[in-house]
């Protein structure tokens, strides 16, 4: 039996056999063999074997490595960027209101200050005179005008923790200030519940003695406290970057 070729030509069947069906020793020789695996069930690697095609690079994974590196302390620094702006533009509000604050009090007890003094004076002279030849009438008084104090901007800024983001200088200057207005503000209080305690027109000495050691007070807090202001704001402006208009003593 023969096989005739593509071209026309005759093929011996025992050649067109060979030529078509491989034999056992060639088929044998392209058996695939399983990969040898270690005792834990890890493949391992072949000396002289072709690294697997899936293998990345060491140069590209440091790269990437450094890239995320890079990206996380981008991310870090601008956060601390951010929150460190939102600090300063949160102390420059703070700084903003205490100076405004603090220029209404100290015009307060600048216009008062004299007047507490000259009466001061008048009840002091009017308490030295024997009881027999004291006369009301020689006492100058117009009401007590206590200072009361502006202090928004203060409890703003204890609510909102903003005075830990002030200059400390000035964070100490203004919290002297405000403990100095507060103990003030406790004398306006006492003074206070005392006057309906003791009514002027029912005891006038009383009221006079009482009115001696509540002006004594404030004629010594209220220069204290002016020239706390005029060394305080001069600080606030810089650090505001400004220059504040001079305040008059």
């Amino acid at each position: 039996m023969v096989a005739r070729r593509p071209e026309g030509g005759i093929l011996p069947l025992t050649s067109w056999a060979h030529s078509t069906f491989p034999s056992p020793r060639v088929m044998q020789n392209h058996v695939v063999e399983p990969p040898i695996a270690s005792g834990d069930g890890s493949p391992v690697t072949v000396a002289g074997a072709p690294a697997p095609a899936h293998r990345r690079p060491l140069l590209r994974v440091l790269l990437e490595i450094a890239l995320i590196a890079t990206g996380v302390f981008l991310g870090l620094a601008g956060d601390a960027w951010r929150e460190r702006e939102q600090h300063r533009d949160a102390a420059r509000a703070s700084l903003r209101g205490f100076r405004a604050e603090i220029a209404a009090n100290r015009e307060a007890v600048a216009a008062v200050r004299d007047y507490h003094a000259a009466t001061l004076s008048s009840v002091r002279a009017y308490l030295g005179k024997n009881h027999k030849t004291r006369n009301v009438a020689d006492v100058k008084i117009e009401g007590l005008r206590w200072v009361t104090f502006e202090h928004t901007a203060w409890d703003l800024a204890l609510a909102t923790q903003s005075l830990a983001y002030l200059n400390g200088d000035v964070a100490f200057g203004l919290s002297r200030v405000y403990s100095v207005q507060q103990s003030y503000a406790d004398l306006t209080r006492g003074m206070t519940q005392a006057m309906y305690l003791l009514p002027r027109s029912e005891n006038f000495d009383m009221f006079a003695e009482a009115t001696d050691a509540f002006l004594g007070d404030l004629t010594y807090m209220e220069p204290r406290l002016l020239t706390m202001y005029d060394e305080l704001l001069p600080k606030i402006d810089r650090a505001l970057g400004t220059s504040g208009a001079p305040s008059a003593r």
